[in-house]
């Protein structure tokens, strides 16, 4: 699944992209004093008293940096503004680290935003206002989801819940009327879209009193890493989305089955690991470095072997060069954290999923989790069990056989974090290839071996070697002069001719 957060190598060449005329600078800033909004934007900094602030721009918003960078200075004078021209991880999240390097005050972010909660900075948000036929909408839905024959034909009233994208929040209350307009009353309905004013990182959500398989969602907006988060997160409710662009209303259950049947099995992979990565996805969601911590812990409680690592954007490529990692966990904001690429050479699952994997019984369970709180509270609530620092440099032993559902077979998985084995045994065994620490007397008291290291120790190329002293030196002598296209011929004095350097 491509996203703000994944891009693949070979987008940057085959890309398309759609040229249009642009107009005028004088409609251009017209335009984008209603757009995006550069006298609320303006009015906020003045009421907070910021002085340093930063722009935060997706990438498909980045040629209109200027003209909202100029807009905002003849409203604002005497203040500092920046651009943040590229975001560390998804562009959906504030990025409160681009930002300390300026020292602002305040992140005014523009586009789609996942609304995670920030931890260090304030952020202003920016969504755009983008049209939308409501009457067609609200028609499309109920004519796509039939809703109106089944209350005919059905005594059970399922509960509509409105969703929706964030750039039409500005028209949150015209879809919430209308739809009730053309409800019976008897039909319970809610609004899940926060107001445009403040809003919610809790919004797209369900009320807890609320059974997923009593209630019915109407989405409004596009494919997005927003709607897949919530097929994921509601996947017994019936889903009907609306594409304001495209004009149609679309039932997304099957999709939403499809997509957990591949949850699912990227988990049976992860449950054949024994050597995890904890990918840091971001660096401004709260609660992102107590979950890994327990991340951390939760694996080491299971004798497995886990390495945090942070990369930026995912690619192929990098995580290419970690082949001793059998799986990834991607810690990241809730429209981020799912990546469903084949590119990818181990699988890549999301920390609710970790916790799946980790159990010894098998049960997946009704609901999804993406939220990094939620799976905090109620996967990875517990402090006890040995830290992450015990764990990394221990020997590791083989455990007993277990039954891979992946591969359909018995393997001996290898349990790190046992106890150590004695001076005595070390010697008797003839053990190598192990780092020996001493104490004071000069006697062995432990063993390191590391997962890294016995992969290192299995492959054929382990990097460029000096093989000092195996070889005598060679002479140097004097090779082919010239350029590619006609190399001048040169006689050593050996006779031989054309020796190279």
């Amino acid at each position: 699944m491509s996203g703000s957060y994944y891009t693949h190598d070979e987008q940057a060449i085959t890309r398309h992209l759609d040229v249009q005329v642009e107009a005028s600078p004088e409609e251009l800033c017209s335009s984008l004093e209603v757009l995006y909004e550069i006298n609320e934007t303006a009015n906020e900094v003045i009421r907070g008293d910021f002085n340093r602030i930063a722009l935060q721009f997706p990438d498909e918003l980045l040629s209109y940096s200027v003209p909202i960078f100029q807009a905002l200075k003849a409203k604002m004078p005497g203040r500092d503004l920046y651009v943040l021209a590229d975001t560390s991880y998804g562009s959906c999240c504030v990025d409160e680290v681009a930002a300390q390097h300026i020292d602002a005050d305040v992140v005014v972010h523009y586009g789609h935003a996942c609304l995670s909660l920030t931890t260090r900075l304030p952020a202003i948000y920016v969504f755009a206002k983008y049209l939308i036929d409501v009457p067609h909408c609200i028609r499309s839905l109920l004519d796509e989801s039939q809703l109106t024959v089944s209350l005919e034909n059905s005594p059970i009233l399922k509960t509509v819940i409105v969703m929706s994208d964030v750039a039409y929040l500005h028209q949150a209350d015209s879809i919430f009327s209308s739809l009730r307009s053309a409800l019976p009353r008897s039909v319970p309905l809610l609004s899940s879209i926060p107001p445009r004013e403040s809003p919610s990182h809790r919004h797209n959500r369900i009320p807890p009193e609320l059974r997923p398989e009593d209630c019915i969602i109407y989405y409004i907006g596009g494919e997005s890493l927003g709607l897949t988060n919530i097929l994921l997160s509601h996947a017994p409710c019936d889903i009907y989305s609306y594409d304001p662009k495209q004009r149609r209303s679309t039932f997304q259950s099957v999709r939403t089955n499809r997509l957990l049947m591949r949850r699912y099995a990227a988990m049976h992979k992860a449950r054949d690991a024994d050597v995890f990565g904890i990918l840091v996805g971001t660096l401004g969601v709260a609660s992102y470095l107590p979950l890994i911590s327990q991340l951390r812990k939760a694996i080491a409680r299971k004798h497995k072997k886990s390495y945090t690592l942070s990369v930026g954007k995912l690619n192929p490529s990098k995580l290419a060069n970690f082949m001793e990692i059998e799986c990834f966990v991607l810690v990241a904001c809730p429209e981020n954290t799912v990546i469903d690429a084949k590119e990818f050479l181990r699988p890549i699952i999301t920390p609710f999923e970790l916790g799946l994997a980790l159990l010894e019984d098998i049960a997946w369970p009704s609901h999804y989790l993406l939220d990094l709180d939620e799976v905090l509270s109620e996967q990875f609530g517990r402090s006890d069990g040995p830290d992450d620092h015990d764990n990394n440099a221990v020997r590791s032993i083989d455990g007993p056989p277990t039954f891979s559902l992946v591969t359909g077979a018995y393997r001996h998985p290898r349990r790190f974090g046992e106890l150590l084995v004695s001076s005595d045994q070390i010697l008797g065994a003839g053990m190598s290839g192990t780092l020996a620490v001493r104490n004071n007397e000069g006697a062995v008291s432990k063993v390191l071996e590391s997962a890294a290291g016995q992969f290192l120790q299995g492959r054929t190329y382990r990097g460029l070697e000096q093989n000092l002293g195996e070889h005598p030196p060679s002479i140097l002598e004097q090779g082919r002069s010239g350029i590619a296209k006609g190399y001048g011929e040169l006689v050593n004095k050996s006779g031989t001719d054309g020796a190279n350097i």
